[in-house]
């Protein structure tokens, strides 16, 4: 925290300090944050992002759950930017990015990274430290062990690898969709997680105050989930969900013997994520810090000022190094 004096000088080193550490951004007054709002060619699609901070500075991608879309990193962004360069894509059927019809284009985890993959190497991110929240830990950790030797750093928001963060009442009609992913039954009972009623309960379930939770990114989500065809290609994906359980001993393999160092923010009262799966974290990963915020799974609307706080300590020891 930059504390105020009525000496200038000591003002400025006291907030010269502070920046240095990580602790506390400059301020913005002085130094707006300029977003950029691109969109780039990866095949024949077109993906959007967000980027903002110096090109030449450690990267930081961040990559988004479901049913959102890079618009949850609005407010983390211009936290880090003064120091970082913030990359923040949409995949394709999400956000801003292309949805094609799914007659053109596998809606799978294995696609969405690939196309995350080429993103990264259209754009020259060669080393970058990765923010992984829900969808963004399966299409993330794919990323990470094709390219161990692009990853500086992990930032981990209620993102699962191991069996114990599925291991609840949520996930039931899930599994059961992936043991019948031809019935028709349990792919219509899959629907009730596409309303505004769901939507709206991802952003608020868990928060300690549902005031401090602007309504405004339920919305923006629910108006893009409601395109014509998107709920399709949403069971679509929920059916390749499956795919990621049994890449868990990978993704935990790559941990042990590639060892990135990783920091847990993790909402505690998220009901679909739950913390049961931060904790086996400590088990595979030697550097590692861990929090369990007092939040719900989409900590950053409650908790954004923490989570940043905490990322810019945790990236001044690690990231920047790389």
């Amino acid at each position: 925290m930059i504390r105020t004096t009525k000496f200038g000088s000591t003002l400025v080193l006291i907030a010269a300090t502070t920046w240095a550490l990580g602790l506390a951004a400059p301020a913005s007054a002085q130094h707006p944050v300029e977003v950029h709002h691109r969109t780039v060619k990866v095949g024949d699609l077109d993906i959007f992002y967000r980027q903002a901070g110096p090109k030449d500075a450690p990267t930081v991608l961040l990559l988004h759950g479901f049913p959102t879309s890079s618009q949850m990193f609005r407010k983390l962004i211009p936290a880090l930017a003064d120091r970082y360069h913030v990359v923040a894509p949409d995949y394709p059927g999400y956000g801003h990015s292309s949805m094609p019809s799914r007659d053109k284009f596998a809606y799978t985890f294995d696609n969405l990274a690939k196309v995350m993959d080429e993103f990264t190497a259209k754009l020259g991110l060669t080393k970058y430290a990765l923010y992984v929240q829900d969808y963004g830990a399966p299409v993330g950790y794919r990323l990470a062990v094709a390219h161990p030797e692009r990853i500086t750093a992990i930032v981990v928001q209620n993102g699962n690898a191991y069996d114990e963060g599925l291991d609840n009442d949520f996930w039931k009609p899930f599994k059961a969709y992936w043991k019948e992913p031809s019935s028709k039954e349990r792919r219509d009972a899959m629907r009730a997680a596409l309303t505004y009623e769901t939507t709206k309960w991802q952003y608020t379930h868990g928060v300690k105050d549902v005031e401090l939770v602007s309504p405004d990114g339920a919305a923006h989500d629910q108006f893009l989930l409601d395109r014509k065809g998107n709920d399709e290609i949403q069971l679509d994906l929920f059916l390749s969900y499956g795919s990621n359980p049994p890449l868990y001993p990978k993704w935990q393999a790559y941990f042990r013997e590639h060892q990135p160092p990783m920091l847990i923010v993790w909402g505690k009262n998220d009901q679909i994520f739950p913390a049961a799966g931060a904790a086996p974290y400590k088990r595979d990963l030697k550097t590692l810090e861990y929090h369990l915020i007092d939040a719900g799974h989409f900590a950053l609307e409650t908790n954004g000022d923490e989570i940043a706080r905490l990322m810019r300590a945790f990236l001044g020891k690690h990231a920047d190094k790389k």
